[in-house]
This record gives structure tokens, C-alpha cells and sequence, in this order.
């Protein structure tokens, strides 16, 4: 018998109507196919939070000035922000790499540093970064899964920092995906009205200078930023290494957008945590085929829903492992339905 059908039938051992935990036990076996084996465990988890600034928010992208990345990276450090609270509550564990974060002065104490400079080249009057540097971005990355989280972590989820991020995400998913930009231009850090038109007109200037780029690679280069290229080749490793990979909001996305345009089976092991408030999230996630865990309109980035979401797979692990079967309770089994004639 093959493991997917080992985990069914112990799925619908269970003292339960079979398929009455829902999305639950789906969630439950892909856990399963992902560590290859009956008993998945949740061990260490951990979130990375890439931090960088772009360009491109020098322009009128966001609400928020570009000082508040490197404010916020602060804010991350000392524990006040939103992903502290959530990562305190579940105990996991909160990682913060400077992949490119223009600081007022010497950077703070705590940072994995992965710096690529002061963030990227405005991607409105040229790439974002080069193709080497985007390079370079991928291998710091995979050092952080390497080298940062603990060995043995099985469950790595996926933040980020960074005003004018969800306009370079707006470009990429675009790009890789065909879809408008009218369809993934959203609010970012609150833009509404006259200020939201002003960004969308900003990121059409954008895309119509680079057209739409030839692999996922130019497409990341194009638009930026470090923070995004870090989190690709941080995915990458972490898919490698076996790991659960927890893919936070719709920046995230657009990150392992560029990673599963080569690689696809890189979705295998990715569990989506929620659907994003941006407009865009919901898009590429139907362009993936795949479904999140949640939809609570978040869209604050920090890898916040990941953290959100991780009790769910806690629920599912914990069904799995401890619930009892109908032989062990001594409990009658139901006999399911025949077909009508």
C-alpha cells in the first residue's frame, strides 16, 4: 500500500464521519507526503523576515515614507510588532535578515546582515538590480536557511519588510502571470482614491519600459526588490532540505512565483496561509491552483499570517497523531452510502 493510501485509511480510521474535518485532513495528508511519513511532526518553526527598501518608493507607491522600513526592522528587533505577538503567542521562533535596508546610521544589533546595499535602483528608469545581484540575493538566502535556522526546524515560513514591496510585487506577478496590473495593484500600506490611481499610473510607466522580461530571473531583476530575491532562494533551500515551506501574504507569493516558474514541484511542499487583503493575492493564487488556509483581509506582511495560520496545522498533526481510530475506542464504524441506482 502506498502512503497516500496508508494516510486515507488512517485519516478515516478516525472516530469521526469520514471527511468531516474538512480542509483538515487534506491538510493533514499533504503534511504526511511532505515529511514522507505517517506521523508528521511541527518541529521548531521558524519565520524569516527579509527587511529591504526599493527604489521605486521614492516615488508616490505607498502611504508610508521610506524611513519606516528601517523603522519597522527596529520595531522587529525590540518585539513590538505584529509578528512578535503572533510568533510569541504559537512559540515560534522570529528571524530578521537585513537583505538590504537603507539605514540612517550603523545598522542594529540582532539582524542576520545579508545586505546588498542601501535597496534597489528604481526600476523606473531601469532594473531594479542586475541579474548578477539577483543572483547573489538567491545565494544569501539559501545561507539563511543553511546557515540561520536551526537543523532542526521542519516548518519555515516566509516575511517581509519593505515600503513600495507590494508595487514590485505587483510588477512580478504581472509579468510571470499575464495578469493586469488594474487586477494586482492594491492599497499596500493604505493608498486609497487619488492616491491609489497615482501608483497604479506609476507601475504601468514601470511595465511599459520592460515589457514583460524572458525568464522569471529578469522578471525579479526588473522589478526588485532584495528582500523578495532572498526570500526566493531562502524557499528554494528550504523546499531542498524537505522542510514545510509557509508562505506567508501576496509579496511572499510573488517570491515563490519566480522560484516555481523553474521549479515547479517547489509547490509541493508550500502550504499557503492566507489570502491577502491586495487584490492581486487572490489572482495568483487561482494562477497556482492552490488554496489558503485562511481569508481574514490581512495584509500587513511580517510573515503574520503565517504565523496566524500555524495552529491550523497544529490541529491536523494533532487529529493524526492522537485522535483515536474506531478499533482503539471501540466504536461502531458507519457503513458508507451505496450510489442510488
Amino acid at each position: 500500500m502506498s502512503l497516500t493510501d496508508q494516510v486515507a485509511a488512517a485519516i478515516d480510521s478516525k472516530t469521526k464521519p469520514r471527511g468531516s474535518l474538512g480542509d483538515l485532513e487534506s491538510l493533514a495528508a499533504r503534511l504526511c507526503a511532505i515529511q514522507q511519513t505517517l506521523t508528521p511532526r511541527l518541529v521548531k518553526p521558524t519565520i524569516a523576515v527579509f527587511a529591504a527598501d526599493h527604489g521605486l518608493a521614492r516615488e508616490p507607491v505607498s502611504a508610508y515614507p521610506r524611513q519606516v522600513t528601517a523603522q519597522m526592522a527596529v520595531n522587529v528587533l525590540h518585539g513590538g510588532a505584529g509578528i512578535n505577538v503572533f510568533a510569541r503567542q504559537h512559540r515560534i521562533e522570529v528571524l530578521l535578515v537585513d537583505a538590504g535596508v537603507d539605514w540612517p546610521g550603523q545598522p542594529p544589533a540582532g539582524l542576520i546582515n545579508h545586505s546588498m546595499g542601501p535597496g534597489t535602483a528604481s526600476s523606473l528608469t531601469g532594473p531594479a538590480m542586475s541579474l548578477a545581484v539577483a543572483e547573489q540575493c538567491l545565494t544569501a538566502g539559501a545561507a539563511v536557511a543553511d546557515e540561520n535556522v536551526d537543523p532542526g526546524c521542519t516548518v519555515l515560513g516566509f516575511g517581509e519588510l519593505g515600503i513600495g514591496n507590494t508595487s514590485a510585487a505587483s510588477l512580478i506577478v504581472s509579468a510571470l502571470t499575464g495578469l493586469s496590473l488594474v487586477d494586482c495593484v492594491g492599497p499596500g500600506t493604505g493608498l486609497t482614491g487619488a492616491g491609489l490611481a497615482r501608483k497604479l499610473d506609476l507601475l504601468q510607466q514601470v511595465q511599459r519600459r520592460h515589457g514583460r522580461p524572458a525568464t522569471a530571473m529578469a522578471t525579479l531583476a526588473s522589478f526588485g526588490g532584495f528582500e523578495i530575491a532572498q526570500m526566493c532562494g531562502a524557499m528554494r533551500q528550504a523546499w531542498e532540505l524537505g522542510q514545510v515551506l509557509l508562505i506567508d501574504g501576496f509579496v511572499a507569493t510573488a517570491a515563490l512565483l519566480v522560484i516555481w516558474a523553474d521549479q515547479p514541484a517547489i509547490l509541493n511542499q508550500a502550504i499557503f496561509c492566507h489570502q491577502s487583503g491586495e487584490p492581486g493575492h487572490a489572482g495568483v493564487l487561482s494562477y497556482l491552483g492552490v488554496k489558503p488556509l485562511l481569508s481574514l483581509g490581512m495584509r500587513l506582511g511580517e510573515g503574520s499570517g503565517c504565523a496566524v495560520a500555524y495552529p491550523i496545522l497544529t490541529s491536523a498533526v494533532s487529529f493524526l497523531t492522537d485522535m483515536a481510530s474506531f478499533e482503539q475506542a471501540g466504536v461502531s464504524t458507519g457503513e458508507p452510502e451505496s450510489p442510488a441506482p
